[in-house]
């Protein structure tokens, strides 16, 4: 089948991937200040192990509400506004941290901050379905999905100077705000690429290249029934908690464990989430030459997620190993190779399912993989409680990629397309 080239026919669905970029950049710069600021508040406001993974459960709890909730709002009202308003809402409740003094107060910034950023993935994901080829939206994904690395990387390279020079609460106000600065310039440059007067007809054209996908709307009680949905949920309740705990204990970790203070993560911390950037480029770009070689989907996904889950593997040892930077090598191993992972797991969505139910797809196989990052919360609250310890944490994480892709591969053994009608789970 002929396919129109790349070359020469626009750049704006690669603005566009770089706005997603920014907002996940922000989006995980939010979320990750509490992981940082951990120890500094355990001490000044007398929080348990409990406590912090209570709040941790209970952000995912929001997160898992707002990806279903959002993605469903997303696929009505539009990937512009849809993001739109997840932005504000997370942007406020990031701010709401600074005024809080207990655990109940975190804990209600938390859920606003979870529900708020639940909406982030759904319109990212949406929108690449919108803007991109199916050749290239492993690597589009890629792009947009190393915003969750960076946001990592960027925060112990300033929260610990604004938390010395002003205080904490600060480093909530100033990440918080920063979010509004994008609102403006999304608002202004997204449109649907059929409404945008900057598309030329050759780029609009190489957008909708490749197989016709259908254009009704999937009711979510037809969308499970799809044994495509529940392949990929599977992945992500299987994987999901493994990058939860790589985010909000890694600084924990190193504390414990190494005896690094606030200032002393700075390296560390930028060095193994920075890893994770070149691993989620690494496995976009990867499944994505293997499709221009000749390669089938099912098969350059599959081994780029092969290759990525062995990655994971190592972690076992990082709690072993008594150098510091032999375990922040194998954590940066780990974190690259599961955004690797996550950039291909992302992109069976739209692989998958008609452009017009990713938001809803995505919201719920993330409300799913939320769950499971609920669940890793308390299990490492008790487990550090108990055993004051990350060995059996990190052995539980070494195995989980490969036992998804076991279930990915059982249940959409072709990756076949969703449709009306087939492939469907006898419920």
């Amino acid at each position: 089948m002929h396919q129109t080239p790349s070359h020469g026919v626009g750049r704006w669905r690669w603005i566009i991937c770089g706005l997603l970029f920014f907002a996940t950049t922000l989006n995980y710069v939010d979320r990750q200040v509490i992981s940082l600021l951990k120890p500094t508040l355990q001490r000044e406001l007398h929080w348990s192990e409990f406590d912090y993974a209570h709040l941790i459960f209970l952000f995912q709890l929001a997160y898992a509400v707002g990806y279903i909730f959002m993605g469903r709002v997303t696929d009505r009202l539009g990937t512009r506004l849809g993001y739109t308003i997840s932005a504000l809402i997370w942007s406020s409740a990031a701010v709401a941290h600074a005024a809080a003094s207990t655990v109940a107060g975190f804990a209600k910034a938390r859920l606003g901050l979870g529900l708020g950023e639940g909406g982030s993935f759904p319109a990212s994901i949406k929108t690449v379905a919108e803007w991109f080829p199916l050749k290239e939206r492993a690597l589009a994904t890629a792009i947009f999905n190393s915003g969750t690395n960076l946001g990592p990387v960027f925060v112990p390279m300033v929260i610990p100077y604004i938390t010395i020079r002003f205080g904490w609460r600060w480093c909530f106000v100033i990440t918080g705000l920063a979010n509004l600065c994008w609102i403006l310039p999304w608002l202004l440059v997204y449109r649907r690429p059929e409404e945008h007067k900057f598309v030329s007809s050759s780029e609009l054209a190489y957008i909708r290249s490749g197989a016709a996908e259908p254009s009704v709307r999937i009711p979510w009680a037809r969308l499970l029934q799809h044994r495509q949905l529940w392949a990929i949920a599977a992945g992500k309740f299987l994987t999901d908690p493994v990058w939860w705990l790589l985010l909000f204990w890694i600084p924990d970790f190193l504390s414990r464990r190494h005896g690094l203070n606030l200032l002393g993560m700075e390296l560390p911390l930028v060095t193994i989430y920075g890893g994770a950037t070149v691993g989620s480029l690494a496995g976009g770009w990867l499944s994505g030459r293997l499709i221009k070689y000749g390669w089938t989907v099912n098969a350059s996904r599959k081994t780029t997620m092969a290759i990525c889950a062995c990655g994971v593997v190592p972690i076992i040892l990082a709690s072993r190993v008594s150098g510091l930077w032999s375990a922040v090598a194998l954590l940066t191993l780990s974190t690259a190779s599961h955004q690797g992972w996550s950039a291909n797991l992302f992109t069976l969505s739209s692989d998958m399912f008609p452009r017009r139910a990713v938001a809803s797809v995505t919201g719920i196989i993330g409300m799913i993989g939320a769950c499971g990052g609920m669940m890793i919360a308390e299990v490492v609250g008790y487990v550090l409680t108990k055993t004051g310890s990350y060995t059996l944490i990190f052995g539980i994480a070494a195995g989980a990629y490969l036992v998804a892709l076991f279930f990915i591969h059982i249940l959409a053994p072709q990756l076949q397309p969703a449709r009306s009608g087939s492939c469907l789970i006898n419920l």
